[in-house]
């Protein structure tokens, strides 16, 4: 079967984006004037999928509104005549896609809110993104990388990297023999660290993650993991990793947004002339 549909969970509060984020959701934050979440759309639209399952909670109604028409700000920019941006405002949400949101009600954790997208995903297999990790990578990029490995293969994927061993307790980190991953571990001490492979942002995931995750006990910080209940399945399903090209900006920390605008601003050649002679003559 192949992938069609993807599950943002986007409940989050970006507590370190404060006060910004007081009525901002961290997912409306732009890389230079394109939101996060829009990126993370796009790429999905190039993986081909077709329905996207936002999981909100009651102060993120500004992601469901930024993928709505705006009608009177698409009026307004017709009558000015202002084609340009028009177009820009009516492709927000790529030709044939279809959002979807539902709430996660408690901030219990990943794994619970890729959960509660389980009425709209029913009982297909499915990939999950994490906005906060924006990969470039070339075309069509990451995640339709993961389906059509899905494709060809059948197997469930997870997007990994190598990361610092002194940095393991950020991140779901997996096992592996040969190309299949045998153990994930959430969060563990460098210590207590199979690898250094970590889990970034991008799941390929099969429908029977949903009954594990509904009955999963609360794992590391008291939460219901998605790497707990990835785990519970790799006896029972393929699951292989994912070494992606290109760079992932951990945009969920200031330094790492910094540095995906300035990496965007560099792809723009109205910005990236001015924007190089400015630095140049700032750290010179």
């Amino acid at each position: 079967m192949s992938i069609d549909v993807v599950v943002l969970p986007v409940a989050g509060l970006g507590s370190r984006f404060l006060p910004a984020t007081k009525v901002v959701p961290k997912e409306m934050l732009p890389i230079v004037d394109v939101p996060l979440v829009q990126l993370a759309v796009e790429e999905a639209a190039r993986a081909g999928i077709r329905d996207v399952v936002l999981v909100t909670s009651a102060s993120k109604r500004a992601i469901e509104d930024h993928f709505d028409r705006s009608w009177e700000l698409e009026n307004m920019l017709a009558t000015r005549g202002r084609q340009e941006l028009l177009e820009l405002v009516r492709g927000v949400l790529p030709a044939g896609m279809r959002v979807t949101a539902v709430r996660q009600p408690q901030a219990l954790g990943l794994g619970h809110a890729v959960l509660c997208a389980r009425p709209v995903v029913g009982n297909r297999a499915f990939a999950v993104m994490l906005p906060d990790d924006l990969i470039d990578s070339p075309a069509p990029g990451c995640l339709a990388d993961m389906v059509a490995l899905h494709a060809r293969t059948g197997a469930c994927s997870l997007a990994v990297e190598e990361v610092p061993r002194e940095q393991t307790g950020r991140y779901g980190i997996v096992s592996l023999a040969g190309e299949r991953i045998t153990a994930v571990v959430e969060k563990p001490a460098p210590a207590q660290a199979p690898s250094t492979l970590a889990i970034v942002g991008r799941y390929v995931l099969p429908p029977d993650i949903f009954d594990v995750l509904e009955h999963a006990a609360p794992g590391a910080g008291g939460e219901i993991q998605l790497t707990d209940g990835i785990a519970a399945l790799l006896g029972g399903h393929d699951f292989r990793p994912h070494r992606f090209a290109g760079v992932r900006y951990d945009c969920g920390s200031k330094l790492g947004h910094l540095q995906a605008n300035m990496a965007w601003a560099f792809k723009d050649p109205a910005l990236a002339a001015p924007l190089r002679a400015w630095l140049q003559q700032h750290l010179s």
